[in-house]
């Protein structure tokens, strides 16, 4: 089936329903189901037109917004593949992901294409169109008014690549990661069931594939207004102005894009505490949902967030790029007992395993290849209950290889005719079978004192207010914890790490101004910059 007609089926329910809003200017612009259908079967019209065929690859540059999924959907509806890279990961990454991905076509609005005069690699792209604004060489996008909406559907086998997504690359070649439309139809039946998606609810998301599982069941989105290359520096006024005046019900994204928000709420409700309104949770209050993820998400963050949804309900959300969702945290749910073991250094919480995926833990072998292995094999290689190791998943809505092959050998490996994911994380399970991260699986130190998982020690150093962000590292043979210490640290703060985290046996606590964070969710550690920023400071 192709992944499109799920739309094409919401239009009969809710033609007249507002799919996308988005911020225009000094208003907004929306979308109804029956428009984005029409206008997506008019842009098919258009790029078939064009000689685009079955199978072709169409680099779409182009920022979440209404156009973003009309382009998606013509593309999908055609049977082409979208193909999708970060233009924040620089030029030399643009020009990695075309030589592997070849796209025959770009899209884009013009100042995407002046990328075409830098990267060769799209000045190999035969057709191009700009969807705002005039490029040389390009068919304006409005063009599609001009075609009758296609009428027919593509049909494409559970098998036939629909969208091609890149990893960063950042210590070498990028992974090209191919969804087909049997998994991207076998991923919305997972987060419409784990994400609880009813119709008629409002949804303000941070991650481009949500939008598609919105729009597959008929949730309106809101496009956030911000730059949602870097959460963690979004001005939070724009943001939840939109949630109260959208009457937004649920929203999803990066923790650091919560702390925002939550310092902004907090400033709202301060100045409007006078007139006897609650300080805090003064917008974020009226959402019903909100689920965050991609990124640790320690107790502290949990918690407020929870406090600022008096009637609604907090969920961690455990995936990666090749398997999302993988577990899911209702907070709710969270006892006294789990958040004392969370900061002793037992790990991260994040729940129970999200049906139909399979999870096991296996002994640590991150950096060697798996091979191919019987179920006796396999049964061997796993860890006892309650013991760390690393977490492999296998399921419908798991990423089984890459293009090309590049990257399966370190991340992919076989029980028989199955294939296994190997997510590159370290945890555990409990009794209850919730998962409990422990960091990267690289990352784990061994040493004469015996092992300590990364994530251990920062989700117990984060039981510290005044610590706004750690990362433990084994540097010159030494267990060593960075801090980066708010404004109201006391003087001997580093006493008071090492004596809090007596159980970790630190040999050094090590202050720094800024401890590096990944480009994407600005909240996950970037442990490779971190080394750099040590040696920067003389540890």
């Amino acid at each position: 089936m192709n992944v499109s007609q799920i739309l094409i089926d919401q239009v009969a329910e809710r033609a007249d329903e507002p799919a996308i809003v988005e911020a225009a200017g000094t208003g907004t612009r929306s979308i109804t189901f029956g428009q984005i259908e029409e206008r997506s079967a008019r842009a098919a019209a258009l790029l078939r037109a064009a000689s685009l065929r079955k199978g072709d690859r169409v680099l779409v540059f182009q920022p979440m917004s209404i156009e973003l999924y009309v382009a998606l959907l013509a593309v999908f509806r055609l049977g082409l593949v979208a193909t999708v890279l970060d233009p924040a990961a620089g030029r030399r990454h643009i020009e990695q992901c075309c030589n592997i991905a070849r796209p025959r076509a770009f899209l884009g609005p013009a100042r995407a294409h002046l990328l075409r005069i830098l990267c060769k690699g799209l000045r190999r792209t035969e057709r191009n169109f700009v969807t705002a604004g005039w490029a040389l060489g390009a068919t304006r996008w409005s063009r599609l008014e001009r075609f009758e909406p296609l009428d027919s559907v593509t049909p494409c086998e559970a098998s036939h690549d629909a969208l091609l997504t890149f990893t960063s690359g950042s210590t070498g070649e990028p992974k090209a990661a191919v969804r087909s439309h049997g998994f991207l139809l076998a991923q919305h039946a997972v987060l419409a069931e784990s994400g609880e998606l009813e119709p008629g609810e409002v949804d303000l998301p941070t991650l481009p594939i949500f939008v598609l599982a919105n729009l597959a069941s008929g949730v309106t989105t809101v496009i956030p207004q911000c730059d949602l290359r870097h959460p963690g520096s979004v001005a939070p006024g724009p943001v939840l102005e939109q949630i109260e005046s959208h009457h937004v019900t649920r929203t999803s994204g990066s923790p650091a894009l919560f702390s925002k928000l939550l310092e902004g709420d907090r400033a709202v409700g301060e100045r409007g505490s006078g007139s006897g309104e609650t300080i805090g949770g003064r917008r974020l209050g009226k959402l019903q949902k909100l689920y965050t993820g991609g990124a640790p998400v320690f107790p502290r963050l949990a918690r407020e967030l929870r406090a600022a949804l008096p009637h609604g309900k907090v969920i961690v959300v455990y995936g990666s790029t090749e398997a999302e969702p993988i577990a899911h945290l209702d907070w709710d749910d969270v006892r006294p007992a789990d958040i004392d073991a969370m900061y002793a250094g037992k790990g991260l919480l994040v729940g129970t395993v999200a049906p139909p995926i399979e999870l096991r833990i296996m002994h640590n072998q991150w950096g060697s290849s798996i091979p191919p292995l019987n179920a006796r094999e396999f049964a061997e290689l796993a860890s006892p209950p309650g013991c760390g190791g690393e977490i492999v998943v296998r399921g419908a809505h798991v990423l089984t290889g890459y293009l090309n092959g590049v990257g399966e050998e370190e991340t992919k490996f076989r029980v028989g005719g199955a294939v296994w994911h190997r997510t590159g994380d370290a945890g555990c399970l409990d009794a209850q079978a919730r998962l409990w991260l422990l960091g990267r699986a690289g990352a784990v130190i061994r040493d004469e004192r015996g092992t300590i998982h990364p994530l251990a020690a920062e989700c117990a150093a984060s039981r510290l207010a005044w610590i706004e962000r750690s990362a433990l590292t084994r540097r010159n043979g030494q267990r060593l914890l960075a801090v980066q210490l708010g404004p109201e640290a006391p003087g001997d703060a580093e006493q008071q790490v090492t004596e809090g985290l007596a159980w970790a046996e630190l040999d050094r606590v090590a202050p720094l101004p800024r401890i590096p964070v990944d480009r994407r969710h600005n909240a996950k550690v970037d442990y490779p910059a971190l080394e750099k920023e040590l040696e920067r400071h003389g540890y």
